[in-house]
C-alpha cells in the first residue's frame, strides 16, 4: 500500500505545492512525540496513568483566525484546546500543534486569495459575455434592417465604423444617419455602455462641423494573445487606416469583422474554459488538504493514546477552505453558461471542452518502438558490413561520402534531436514538471515521451533501409542512372508526410510545429511565445542539419545527382552566400524574437542582454568562417578572443539566467534555494558537461590533418554532440520556467479578453 505522504506528492498540483499542507513536517513532528513517549520513565504502557492537563491558547488563536464563518466551532474552542498528555512529550506536543495551527492558516489563506481570484474573474467574464451578446444582437437587427431596406430601395451603406465588434456588418451612410433618428451605432454605443465600456467619439457628443453627427468610433481592443493574430492585427490596422481610415465624416476607427467576432468568441470560450479548469484544481486542493489533516490527526491519536481526531476535525472542517460553497456554486454556474453559449445545450458536447478525457497509454505504441528499434539496428548492421564490403568509405569511392552524406546525416541529426525531446518527455515527466501548460499544449493532443521515441525509430528505420537499398543497387549496377535520386525522393517522402492534411501520423502535432516554424521564421513580426523562443534556440544547435538542407536542395534541384557533379553545389559563389547566410539564420531569429519581447515586456533590458548573446555568436561564426578561408595568424587571435568572449557570454546565461543556477546566497552552494532533483551532484556534472561542449569551436581552430571519411566523422560528431548538449539543456531550462511558475502559483494561464474600457477623449 502506497503512504498518503507519496501518494500527496503524486496527486497536489506541482504549481501550488508550496501552498498545501507540510505533512512530511507534521509527521516528523508526530514521529518525535512517539520517541519522546517511549522514551519516557514509564514507558508507553502507563501512558494512560500519567496525564497532564494542558492548555494550548495559541491553538485556540490560531483556529479562531482560521475560522471566521463558523461560530459553532468557536465556542466550542475551550474545550478542544484541553488535551490530556502526556508529561515527558509536553513540548513535541506544543510543536506539533503550533505546526498544526499555522498549516490550517496557511491553507485558509491561499484558498481564500485564489477563491477571491476566480470570483472576480468569473464576475469579469459574465461581464464580457453580455456584451458579446449584446453586440451580436445589435448586429442581428441591424443587418436585418438593412436587408429589408435594401428589398425595398436598393440604398447604399457605408461600413459602420468601430475597432472590435464581432461580425460583418455595414453602417448606413452620414445622410442615412441623420434622417434616421437611431442609426445602429446609437444603439451600439448604448447597448455597450451599459455594460461599462467607454467609447471615443460617441454620435450624440460630438458633431461635425455642419451640425452633422459624427460617426461613432468606438474601441475595444483584441489583444494578440497568439503569434497569428498579432500579423493579422498589424495588416488590419494598417490596410484600415490607408483605405478606410479618413472617412467623408471625418472620423477615424476601426471595423467591424466575421473574423473578429469568432476570435472574439473564442477567446472567452478559451477563458471560460481555463476558469473552470482553475476551480477543478481549487476543488482538488480543499479535498487533498482536508484528507492530510485528518489523517496527520489520526496519527497523532495513535501515538498519543488520544481520541482528539474527532474533536479537532470538526475545528479543521469548520474552516473558511472546508466550509466555503462558492468555488462550487461558481463551477456550477461556469458549466452552465459554457453548456447554453458555447455548446448550443448539450451538455455532453460542453462537456468534452470543459472536462476533456486524457489520451491513454497504448501498448501498441510502445510494441511498435521495440519493433522499429530491433528494425534499425539489423539495417544498421547489414549497412556497416555492405559498406565495409563494398569499400565506399576509401579514397576513391570518395564520392559516395560527398553526395550521400549530407543526405543522412541530416535524417540522423533530426532523429537524435527527436530522441533527445523524448527523454526530456520522460523526465519532465518524472519529474512532474508540467510542460504542456509551460508550452501552452493540449494535453490531449500533445506528444508523450512513447510517440517520440516511436516517430524517432520508425524515421531512422526508414532511412537506414533507404541506405542499405541505395547501396544495393549501387553495387549491383542496376539503375545506374538514377541511383542517386533515392536520397532524394526519400526527403520528399518526409516532406509530403510532414504536410499531409489527413489526420494520421500526429497531424496537431506536425502542424503545430510548421505553425511554429512560421512564426520564427517571420521574426519579429509575430508575439515570442514561451514555445517560439524554446523552438528557436533548438534551431541554433541545428546548424549543420540547415547546412545539409541546404546541399541536398542544391543537389537534388539542380539534377547534379544524374552527373554526379559535387562540386556545382560547393564551389558556386551563389551556394557560399546562401550557407553563410543560413549559418546565421537562427541567431539572426532569436535576437529578433529577444527585441520583440523587449518592447513587448515593458522594455525589460534582460532581452536585450540575451539578443546582445545572439549577436555575438553570430560576429564569432563570421570570423571563424572567414579564417577558414584564409587562415593567417591575425585572424587566428581574432578567433580565439571573439570566440572565447562569445563562450563566457553564453555560458553565464546558460547557468544564471536559463538554468536559474549560480545563487551566490542560496543554500546550496552555487545553485539554486529549489532544486527538482534530489542529488545535487548531478548539477554539478552537468555544468561541467556544458562548459566542456560548449568548446567545440576550438576543433576549428585546431585544424586537424585527417581523410576525407575522418573529416566528415569528425563534423557529425561534433554536430551530435551540439544536440547532446542542447538536449540536455532542455530539462534545466523548462525545470528553471517550472519553478518561476510555482513561485507565482500559476497553474492556469490567464486569457486576455477581447473588450476593455477606454476613458473617453473628452
Amino acid at each position: 500500500m502506497v503512504k498518503f505522504s507519496r501518494q500527496l506528492e503524486g496527486q497536489l498540483i506541482p504549481e501550488w505545492k508550496e501552498a498545501f499542507v507540510n505533512y512530511r513536517q507534521l509527521k516528523k513532528l508526530v514521529k518525535k512525540i512517539k520517541i519522546s513517549a517511549l522514551r519516557s520513565p514509564a514507558g508507553p504502557s502507563s501512558d494512560r496513568h500519567t496525564f497532564l492537563g494542558f492548555s494550548l491558547p495559541f491553538l485556540t488563536a490560531r483556529f479562531r483566525s482560521s475560522n471566521h464563518n463558523h461560530s459553532a466551532a468557536q465556542e466550542d474552542e475551550e474545550s478542544l484546546a484541553q488535551v490530556e498528555l502526556v508529561h515527558s512529550s509536553e513540548n513535541e506536543v506544543k510543536e506539533f500543534f503550533e505546526k498544526l495551527g499555522e498549516e490550517l492558516e496557511k491553507v485558509n489563506s491561499f484558498y481564500m486569495t485564489k477563491e477571491t481570484e476566480f470570483c472576480e474573474r468569473g464576475e469579469i467574464l459574465n461581464k464580457q459575455l453580455e456584451i458579446l451578446l449584446d453586440v451580436k444582437r445589435v448586429l442581428h437587427e441591424h443587418s436585418r434592417r438593412r436587408r429589408n431596406s435594401r428589398s425595398f430601395d436598393g440604398a447604399a451603406f457605408s461600413r459602420l465604423s468601430s475597432a472590435s465588434s464581432f461580425s460583418e456588418s455595414a453602417a448606413e451612410s452620414e445622410e442615412q444617419q441623420t434622417e434616421n433618428g437611431s442609426p445602429v451605432g446609437d444603439e451600439m454605443v448604448a447597448a455597450l455602455e451599459r455594460n461599462g465600456v467607454s467609447f471615443i467619439g460617441a454620435p450624440r457628443s460630438k458633431t461635425k462641423k455642419g451640425g452633422k453627427p459624427r460617426a461613432a468610433s468606438m474601441r475595444i481592443d483584441i489583444p494578440a494573445t497568439t503569434p497569428g493574430r498579432t500579423i493579422s492585427a498589424v495588416t488590419s490596422m494598417i490596410w484600415e487606416d490607408l483605405v478606410n481610415g479618413q472617412r467623408k465624416d471625418g472620423s477615424c476607427g476601426d471595423y467591424i469583422s466575421r473574423k473578429k467576432i469568432q476570435c472574439a468568441e473564442k477567446m472567452i470560450r478559451g477563458a471560460f474554459m481555463e476558469l473552470y479548469k482553475g476551480l477543478g484544481l481549487l476543488k482538488n486542493y480543499r479535498s487533498l488538504n482536508m484528507v492530510a489533516f485528518r489523517k496527520i490527526l489520526k496519527k497523532f491519536d495513535k501515538v498519543s493514546n488520544q481520541q482528539a481526531s474527532q474533536r479537532y476535525l470538526e475545528t479543521v472542517k469548520g474552516s473558511h477552505f472546508s466550509i466555503s460553497d462558492k468555488v462550487v456554486r461558481l463551477e456550477d454556474e461556469v458549466e452552465s453558461i459554457f453548456t447554453k453559449h458555447f455548446a448550443s445545450n448539450d451538455r455532453k458536447k460542453a462537456m468534452k471542452f470543459l472536462k476533456p478525457q486524457q489520451r491513454k497509454n497504448s501498448h501498441a505504441i510502445t510494441f511498435f518502438v521495440g519493433l522499429f528499434t530491433g528494425s534499425f539496428v539489423t539495417l544498421f548492421c547489414v549497412y556497416a558490413i555492405l559498406a565495409h564490403l563494398c569499400g565506399i568509405f576509401s579514397s576513391v569511392e570518395s564520392g559516395y561520402l560527398r553526395t550521400v552524406y549530407p543526405v543522412f546525416s541530416m535524417f540522423a541529426l533530426l532523429s537524435l534531436h527527436i530522441f533527445l525531446y523524448g527523454c526530456n518527455l520522460f523526465a519532465w515527466r518524472s519529474t512532474r514538471i508540467n510542460h504542456n501548460f509551460i508550452f501552452e499544449f493540449n494535453s490531449n493532443t500533445s506528444l508523450k515521451h512513447r510517440d517520440a521515441f516511436l516517430i524517432c525509430t520508425c524515421f531512422m528505420t526508414t532511412v537506414v533501409g533507404a541506405m542499405v537499398i541505395h547501396l544495393l543497387l549501387k553495387s549491383t549496377g542496376v539503375f545506374p542512372p538514377h541511383i542517386d535520386a533515392i536520397p532524394g525522393i526519400l526527403l520528399l517522402l518526409f516532406i509530403g508526410m510532414l504536410i499531409c492534411p489527413f489526420n494520421i501520423c500526429y497531424r496537431s502535432t506536425r502542424y503545430s510545429f510548421l505553425r511554429v516554424m512560421r512564426n520564427i521564421a517571420c521574426s519579429p513580426l509575430y508575439t515570442v511565445l514561451m514555445v517560439d523562443f524554446f523552438m528557436a534556440d533548438q534551431l541554433t544547435s541545428q546548424i549543420p542539419l540547415l547546412r545539409h538542407m541546404e546541399f541536398t536542395t542544391c543537389y537534388f534541384v539542380a539534377g547534379t545527382f544524374k552527373t554526379h557533379g559535387y562540386e556545382t553545389c560547393t564551389r558556386s559563389q551563389q551556394y557560399k552566400l546562401v550557407a553563410y547566410i543560413i549559418s546565421f539564420l537562427p541567431y539572426y531569429w532569436r535576437a529578433m524574437q529577444c527585441a520583440r519581447r523587449y518592447i513587448e515586456e515593458g522594455y525589460d533590458m534582460n532581452h536585450l542582454a540575451n539578443a546582445g548573446k545572439y549577436i555575438s555568436a553570430m560576429l564569432a561564426a563570421a570570423i571563424r568562417w572567414k579564417y577558414a578561408v584564409a587562415p593567417t595568424p591575425s585572424l587566428l587571435a581574432t578567433v580565439i578572443i571573439s570566440s572565447t568572449m562569445a563562450t563566457l557570454y553564453q555560458l553565464y546565461w546558460d547557468f544564471v539566467k536559463d538554468w536559474g543556477l549560480f545563487n551566490l546566497t542560496s543554500k546550496n552552494l552555487l545553485l539554486r534555494d529549489n532544486l527538482i532533483l534530489q542529488n545535487k551532484t548531478i548539477y554539478y556534472v552537468s555544468m561541467m558537461f556544458n562548459l566542456v561542449l560548449r568548446l567545440a569551436w576550438i576543433e576549428s581552430v585546431l585544424k586537424l590533418s585527417l581523410g576525407p571519411v575522418e573529416n566528415k566523422m569528425v563534423d557529425f560528431l561534433l554536430a551530435s554532440l551540439e544536440i547532446i548538449r542542447r538536449g540536455h539543456w532542455n530539462f534545466y531550462r523548462l525545470e528553471n520556467e517550472h519553478l518561476n511558475n510555482v513561485g507565482k502559483f500559476r497553474a492556469v494561464k490567464t486569457v486576455p479578453l477581447p473588450f476593455r474600457d477606454i476613458e473617453s477623449d473628452g
